[in-house]
């Protein structure tokens, strides 16, 4: 069984990047050496939480995260409406073209959706 989830974070708020990040450690240490496929997708106004300068303080987490094979990736199309450049997003994160185009072809490829 591979466990495959998306964790679905659409609010420039800490709060939900907060649980998003312990809801996806805590599935890493209750599935000790399975296999699995996590992805924290940003989209909407969440897309700004990944800026350097907004994570500071949860970029150590969301690299051990990364260093865990867990994606990180961020809609183009809210980068775009929010005006945040691509530069300014923390190193590791994949840009999808649509969002909710991601979270559609993940859900129907088998993967939970998780809310935080």
């Amino acid at each position: 069984m591979i466990y495959r989830a998306v964790f679905h974070v659409d609010l420039d708020e800490i709060k939900p990047l907060t649980i998003a990040l312990a809801n996806a450690g805590n599935l890493l240490r209750a599935i000790p050496e399975k296999h699995y496929d996590l992805v924290i997708l940003f989209n909407g106004p969440a897309v700004n939480l990944l800026q350097a300068e907004q994570c500071a303080a949860y970029r150590e987490e969301i690299w051990q995260l990364q260093q865990a094979r867990v994606a990180f990736k961020v809609c183009r199309n809210a980068l775009n409406r929010f005006n945040v450049d691509p530069e300014s997003l923390i190193e590791g994160c994949e840009i999808v073209p649509a969002g909710i185009v991601a979270l559609i072809e993940l859900q129907q490829d088998g993967y939970a959706y998780i809310k935080p």
